[in-house]
């Protein structure tokens, strides 16, 4: 079933989004911006954690999650231990919201139109991943620049 592979990627890749924050030597680097890095680590641990609940929890699940994206990006020096405690919920609502999903569920229309037409929710399921591991990628890499 696809959804399982669907909730195991999320589960890997959250946890992995987890060890990166818990990575940083220096928990004011999460914050900064520098040159042509337009966001930081902790913008885009807020920003994912939004995405997910609001695209998954919210419209999948039916979870009262109100997504607040421009603060996304805006809020600054969340402490490392929130940021946290974000991933850990976010985990645990996909690990309860995607098993609930059927087959029958996945391969019908998503509930929004978020690019230009309508897609199955499997495919914005995996579009969702792929987002994920994109910024995840970037967060790894910030860390890497500014910890050495």
């Amino acid at each position: 079933m696809i959804t399982e592979s669907i909730r195991s990627l999320f589960n890997r890749d959250l946890n992995k989004l987890k060890t990166e924050i818990e990575a940083y030597q220096n928990e004011k680097n999460l914050w900064i911006i520098d040159k042509s890095i337009a966001n930081s680590a902790g913008n885009l641990c807020l920003h994912l954690v939004g995405n997910i609940n609001h695209f998954i929890g919210a419209q999948l699940g039916n979870t009262d999650y109100v997504r607040h994206r421009e603060l996304e990006f805006s809020l600054k020096d969340i402490p490392r231990t929130e940021l946290i405690e974000k991933i850990e919920a976010t985990i645990a609502m996909t690990d309860s919201v995607l098993p609930q999903l059927s087959d029958e569920d996945i391969k019908r229309e998503y509930p929004l139109i978020v690019f230009e037409s309508k897609m199955t929710t499997d495919y914005f399921l995996i579009h969702l991943v792929a987002h994920l591991d994109y910024h995840l990628g970037q967060i790894n890499y910030h860390r890497r620049l500014l910890d050495n």
